[in-house]
């Protein structure tokens, strides 16, 4: 199999100095001067718009991405005023290939874990319909990795949460409300994030996602 690689480019349309990755890079600039295109050779990743994996994020897969605004309001991510809420790329994060198993996570309410709790298992187009929470705030991913969305039906900014505890989201990332979630057990192919299941990252396609 292929190894990841993600080159940044400081201008549209792959245009200018680059910046070649094939790891977490906790701050882009210190290589280039600014971030306007990228090309996802091999693998997936999640890039953020802030430094040290923070701000708002975006999920990227094998591809060419030539305009960075023009990929955010494609995924919905353009606030009240219709502006795009990511313009740049700051820091990214490679997204391992090799889990196999199950996918399980507990969703709170709240920040520190608190108030309502659902423990979940796979996809949710809409936490509100199906488990009547108003938010959420927290979670504690046992299994898997997941991405967690603002808007229904896996739309809007979100949030790329690993194994481990996520105390509070509003610490971590600019997005306020996590109302839809996604695992990756299924084919993109079916609107699903299927990165863990699938050995070469040419078949992963999603509708949502650019």
């Amino acid at each position: 199999m292929f190894g990841t690689k993600i080159i940044f480019y400081e201008d549209k349309n792959f245009q200018g100095r680059s910046y070649e990755c094939s790891s977490d890079c906790s701050d882009i600039h210190m290589h280039i001067t600014r971030c306007n295109s990228c090309r996802v050779d091999n693998g997936c990743y999640v890039v953020y718009d802030r430094t040290n994996f923070t701000g708002n994020q975006a999920f990227l897969r094998r591809g060419e991405y030539q305009d960075i605004q023009r990929m955010g309001s494609m995924m919905g991510m353009t606030g009240m005023t219709g502006v795009t809420m990511m313009d740049t790329i700051r820091s990214c994060r490679m997204i391992p290939m090799q889990h196999r198993g199950q996918f399980r996570m507990k969703i709170y309410e709240r920040e520190n874990f608190s108030g309502q709790m659902h423990e979940v298992m796979d996809d949710c187009e809409n936490l509100q319909d199906r488990y009547l929470m108003a938010d959420c705030q927290s979670c504690n991913v046992m299994d898997g990795h997941w991405l967690m969305f603002e808007q229904p039906n896996f739309r809007g900014r979100m949030i790329y949460v690993r194994p481990g505890e996520h105390r509070n989201f509003r610490e971590s990332s600019n997005v306020m409300r996590e109302e839809t979630l996604k695992s990756s057990t299924e084919d993109l192919r079916f609107k699903l994030l299927t990165f863990w299941s699938v050995d070469d990252p040419l078949y992963l396609q999603s509708p949502g996602i650019p």
